[in-house]
């Protein structure tokens, strides 16, 4: 199994949101402004449920596709605001007021924006019948 590369895990996490019909989706390098990671994934969700789908997708991806644990996980219970941190990517999903109310983006508003790839996540091996 290939070890990812910050880029392509933060990349892979928007395939995962998406997946899952995240909207407002913004990949940031924040590299040359912050000490406390390499990229920054800014999603948004519907309702609490979309936001707990969302960062699950994310989380059992990684975790199934690339054996890729995060450090720690902060609100999935709640469902209005879930950090996933992987050290090198840190990914907020969000529900739309509670991102507009923390504003997020504009904090980070230096940083460079990466293009998301589109496309689906890697297929994943279907399990047995």
């Amino acid at each position: 199994m290939k070890i990812l590369q910050s880029q392509e895990r933060a990349q892979l996490c928007a395939a995962y949101a998406l997946d899952k019909k995240a909207f407002n989706v913004r990949l940031l390098d924040v590299r040359k402004i912050s000490s406390l990671t390499d990229y920054l994934l800014i999603v948004s969700g519907r309702s609490d449920r979309q936001v707990q789908a969302v960062a699950d997708s994310i989380h059992l991806g990684l975790k199934n596709d690339h054996t890729t644990m995060p450090l720690a996980i902060e609100g999935l219970k709640e469902g209005r605001w879930v950090l996933l941190d992987y050290g090198d990517v840190m990914v907020h999903v969000f529900q739309e007021a509670v991102r507009e109310y923390y504003d997020l983006d504009g904090l980070w508003s230096e940083a460079a924006e990466l293009t998301v790839t589109e496309g689906t996540p890697p297929e994943r091996p279907a399990g047995p019948a």
